[in-house]
């Protein structure tokens, strides 16, 4: 039991520590879109990087690639593509931060699809993402301006966080019948392959036409760096893997602090050219999402301690 528990805690904070590096891929985008790459061209580069990455830690580990696996990272792959690609292309219309908390919106999604699934949903889950989407809300709007904010950036985002709790739902599926190399491997490749071709078909100015100003500056290739090797080749191993001990609304709700970190990172000023702010109502909303993850945490665990108190107390 002991060890199941510790299993359970490194796998939390896994995925707790890929949100985080998931949340730098949105000012790491917003940077590349800023300095002249397209949807296509930034996609296609970045899971070019990451398809080698663990590509190459597929050769090094000598991980077979069974056809059931190849399958399933191949769904995966098909859902992962039109997911970045709605989500990309809406960078261009919106803020980095409103797009992070858009995105975060899967931390609702996912539990439907979950049910959709046959899953069992805790009450403690069912909270925690409640209480995610009240701080979403309030994160996202904009006081005064025409339909809050809204826009189509917006919409393609919204559309992105629907995908991506069927991802989430199908990784936690998935991951507990393949390996979690071949899932990571074969959803990245399946994703610059499909950006390639996309790309390669597409007119300027959304091919390769107008990359290569944006591919001298050495910042670019910094965000690019960043993307491919940490963002996707590290993250959807770490995914694909311990997703598998989670349930997915459990990893929902925990991945559901990326847009905290994604605020975080666009108004501090770190990435240049990027520099946001957030009202007192958008920051309070950021709070409810880290609230929401420790009441799905902490709350099956308390209440656990309590009814073994009792019980003692009442043996006693």
């Amino acid at each position: 039991m002991p060890e199941s528990r510790h299993t359970h805690l490194f796998a939390v904070l896994s995925l707790a520590a890929i949100a985080f590096v998931w949340a730098g891929g949105f000012p790491a985008t917003k940077y590349c879109l800023q300095a002249g790459l397209s949807v296509g061209a930034l996609l296609s580069i970045r899971f070019a990087i990451g398809t080698a990455g663990l590509g190459l830690m597929l050769l090094i580990l000598k991980v077979p690639i069974r056809r059931r696996d190849a399958l399933d990272g191949l769904w995966l792959g098909l859902v992962l593509v039109t997911l970045f690609w709605l989500q990309t292309d809406g960078l261009r219309f919106t803020t980095t931060s409103k797009s992070g908390f858009i995105t975060g919106f899967y931390v609702i999604f996912t539990p439907m699809v979950a049910l959709l699934a046959g899953d069992r949903l805790r009450p403690s889950h069912g909270l925690g993402a409640l209480v995610a989407l009240i701080g979403l809300a309030l994160l996202v709007r904009e006081p005064g301006a025409a339909w809050g904010g809204w826009n189509r950036g917006d919409s393609e985002t919204l559309l992105a966080a629907v995908l991506c709790g069927f991802h989430i739902v199908m990784t936690a599926h998935f991951s507990r019948r393949s390996s979690g190399w071949v899932l990571a491997f074969i959803q990245v490749a399946v994703t610059g392959a499909v950006s390639l071709a996309i790309t390669l078909a597409l007119p300027a100015p959304f091919g390769f036409q107008n990359a290569g100003q944006a591919l001298a500056m050495g910042g670019t290739w910094v965000a690019l760096a960043f993307m491919g090797l940490l963002a996707t080749t590290l993250a959807f191993y770490v995914q694909s893997t311990f997703q598998a001990r989670l349930g997915a609304t459990e990893s929902a709700i925990i991945f559901s602090s990326e847009p905290v970190w994604t605020a975080a990172m666009a108004i501090s000023g770190w990435i240049p050219g990027i520099r946001e702010h957030l009202s007192p109502i958008q920051l309070a909303g950021g709070g409810l999402i880290l609230t929401a993850t420790l009441v799905a945490e902490l709350a099956p665990r308390l209440l656990r301690k309590v009814t073994v108190i009792e019980a003692e107390d009442t043996i006693g």
